[in-house]
């Protein structure tokens, strides 16, 4: 019976408030049924009102995490989440490359959903040089998407562009998270182009609300969970699209300001 559950994870920073980073994805990972680890590359001390402290986790003991998860577990897939600095991606890209832990998503965290940039110009270009390029799935936000691409987002056919544009940067498949920052949206949609060519729109209805830290974390560690369980790479992206949604919308009152999404929401959908 040794490691027949099913097995992934996380890259990521530690938020003390369990809304984002690596809290957000070992809730989400419990949520969908999969058996999570972490591997921590930073901690930020913050709350519901903002970050107020942050410290870089030493390379050495990056890669002492991640030999230790190698040298014991079997792991289906994971992800990367924030990676502080040039040293932290180089790092992480090293200990990856022979792909020991199956199926690779890569949330770029590079840009907020309000614009505001989050890396500095080196540690956004080793993260482009290094990392894309061993990506099965990439997860750009509507900001990120137009960094990386170059472009402004003013229509459908610029998303489309754009995502063809960031294959050209080595990942397999790429999903455009639609803009959701604009309170007069009906819907939010996001764009995915499949490494067989095959593209695809996806939405749901747009939710007013300042609960919503840990989304981007919430949706890719959704997709590596279902991966990770066999779904194919286009069911895992639906069905996480509709847990981030359900999340979301079915709010979770914590804190005093800007709040996380509702991980309990795990019976609402399949």
């Amino acid at each position: 019976m040794m490691n027949e559950f099913v097995q992934v994870l996380t890259i990521a920073g530690s938020d003390s408030d369990g809304s984002a980073g690596a809290q957000a994805d070992l809730k989400t990972f419990m949520a969908r049924g999969v058996y999570g680890m972490s591997v921590l590359t930073a901690a930020v001390a913050g709350n519901s009102y903002g970050i107020h402290d942050s410290i870089n986790m030493p390379s050495s003991f990056i890669k002492s995490q991640i030999k230790d998860i190698k040298d014991d577990f079997e792991v289906s897939a994971f992800k990367t989440g924030m990676l502080s600095d040039s040293e932290i991606i180089h790092t992480v890209a090293e200990a990856i490359k022979d792909k020991p832990f199956g199926t690779f998503v890569l949330d770029p965290v590079i840009i907020t959903k309000h614009g505001a940039m989050l890396l500095e110009a080196d540690a956004y270009q080793t993260l482009i040089d290094e990392l894309f390029p061993l990506a099965d799935l990439i997860t750009p936000n509507f900001y990120e998407a137009q960094k990386l691409s170059g472009m402004e987002l003013k229509t459908k056919e610029d998303i489309v562009q754009a995502a063809h544009k960031l294959r050209d940067l080595g990942p397999k498949n790429i999903m455009i998270k639609g803009e959701h920052a604009d309170d007069t949206l009906d819907i939010v949609e996001d764009f995915v182009l499949m490494e067989d060519g095959q593209s695809f729109w996806i939405s749901e209805p747009y939710v007013k609300t300042e609960h919503v830290n840990g989304t981007g974390d919430t949706l890719s560690s959704s997709i590596v969970a279902e991966v990770a369980k066999g779904a194919s790479l286009e069911d895992a992206i639906r069905t996480s699209k509709t847990f981030t949604y359900q999340a979301i919308k079915n709010e979770i009152d914590v804190g005093h300001k800007y709040g996380p999404i509702n991980h309990f929401v795990k019976d609402d959908v399949k």
